[in-house]
């Protein structure tokens, strides 16, 4: 029998070491600026059942839903004739789970089921893989992460402040130049209803999302295709041509949805949240974008995105405002607001500008050659004190040609490699290289200790 030539499934990949310390690094960062806000982690099962996940995303959604078959004979159990039955239909028959497609769901369905454990307003966050059965292609894959953090149970727009300066840090600690977008979908129905379309609000916000990649000219024929007048596109213009700063953009809104209700209280969320960051400090852009239109079923209030402005790339971080996610699991209601970091996303821009820290990627600090079984016998004590002073370190596990072990420092970036023969032995010193400058020089163990702390 041939060999099998081994091959991962389409739209999954494998992570290198070096690939896997850089996304630690990332998860690393996010984590810690969650847990400094508050935030408490969660996780939930990979698979979810069907009745969970199903109906939450819209059709297209449901169609990128992973299925798990039944385990035994589960086509003793399918009522219908198989060779009659539409493949979609089947599926339900032979499949109660499913792999879950966001974390959004799963959290709301948890808030549910645990709410006599939950204290309110519950601050989470949650980085785990999602998986869709998405057509694989650059930068769109069937399984990655999502790095979550919702608060829920709280109307305050303190809690969209928090997040506004969460995003600012983390995008500051990974020193990636970036600029948040904001608006509100109150703010989108509010023009909906000026301009005299209020049933057409969905269409419209999704015409008004793709301004940046398809153009103005397009969009208006797109909305002239929804069934939207000319007259009320001709509103539309110098709403998208608002210029100047934030507050001169709302003074302006003011005006332009002064005889909507809902309009006007977006805007005075978004002059709420930004009048905060005038007291605050920000050391990322932060930008009033009527445009922003973003997810399209459940946001209700405050919106976010944020893009990278070095590199070509969608969003790498959005949300927003939901106002009754948990509704559809018998719990009316309960406000939350929360927002998504794409950590493939943020790897891709951070590897594209070659920003990740140079020393993240070399784990071990210090390698001992290995020149024999009495050498051994003094280094291992010694590689233990390294290890219990929190320095990583490791000894080459034979004593091999000295080439070798030093062709494996360099290919591991190991920044220190120590010699101890029978001289150094006899002398009660190291001699330590240093792999970058070539320097060698010989020092007491103390004195390492000292350099590498």
């Amino acid at each position: 029998m041939a060999a099998q030539k081994p091959s991962v499934p389409k739209g999954t990949r494998d992570f290198s070491p070096v690939e896997m310390v850089k996304r630690n690094f990332i998860f690393d960062t996010i984590k810690d600026v969650f847990k400094r806000y508050g935030y408490l982690p969660i996780e939930t099962p990979s698979m979810e059942n069907l009745s969970t996940l199903m109906g939450k995303y819209g059709e297209e959604g449901d169609k990128l839903l992973f299925k798990i078959l039944n385990s035994g004979d589960y086509l003793s159990k399918v009522k219908s004739n198989l060779t009659e039955v539409e493949s979609s239909k089947l599926s339900l028959e032979i499949s109660e789970k499913g792999l879950r497609y966001d974390l959004t769901v799963p959290f709301a369905r948890f808030v549910v089921q645990h709410l006599n454990d939950i204290t309110f307003p519950f601050k989470r966050y949650q980085i785990q893989p999602v998986w869709r059965a998405d057509r694989p292609q650059k930068g769109r894959y069937r399984e990655f992460y999502q790095c979550d953090v919702d608060v829920i149970g709280s109307n305050s727009l303190l809690n969209e402040v928090e997040l506004v300066q969460i995003i600012d840090q983390i995008f500051q600690k990974l020193n990636v130049n970036s600029v948040i977008k904001i608006n509100n979908r109150k703010i989108l129905l509010g023009i909906a209803e000026t301009i005299g379309e209020p049933d057409k609000f969905i269409d419209i916000t999704v015409a008004i999302d793709k301004l940046d990649k398809i153009g103005l000219e397009k969009v208006n024929e797109e909305l002239l295709s929804k069934g939207i007048s000319k007259t009320a596109i001709e509103k539309l213009k110098p709403i998208f041509d608002l210029s100047g700063s934030n507050f001169d953009k709302l003074k302006s809104l003011k005006e332009i949805v002064k005889d909507s209700e809902t309009g006007l209280k977006g805007v005075e969320e978004v002059e709420t949240i930004l009048d905060y960051f005038e007291i605050l400090p920000l050391n990322i852009e932060l930008e009033l974008d009527l445009t922003l239109a973003r997810g399209l079923n459940y946001y209700t209030g405050a919106i976010f995105e944020v893009k990278a402005k070095d590199v070509e790339i969608g969003s790498v971080c959005g949300g927003g405002r939901y106002d009754d996610l948990t509704g559809v699991f018998g719990l009316k209601d309960v406000s939350g607001v929360g927002i998504s970091f794409g950590a493939d996303r943020i790897y891709d821009v951070m590897e594209q500008l070659n920003i990740f820290p140079k020393e993240i990627v070399a784990s071990t600090k210090v390698m001992f050659v290995n020149f024999g079984k009495n050498e051994e016998k003094y280094c291992l004590p010694l590689l233990q004190k390294l290890r219990d002073n929190g320095i990583n370190s490791e000894i080459f596990p034979e004593s091999a040609k000295m080439k070798k072990q030093m062709t494996y420092a360099n290919n591991k970036n190991i920044p220190f490699v120590i010699l101890v023969g029978a001289n150094e032995m006899d002398k009660g010193v190291l001699t330590v290289k240093d792999m970058i400058s070539g320097d060698q020089s010989e020092m007491k163990f103390k004195e390492l200790l000292q350099k590498l702390s």
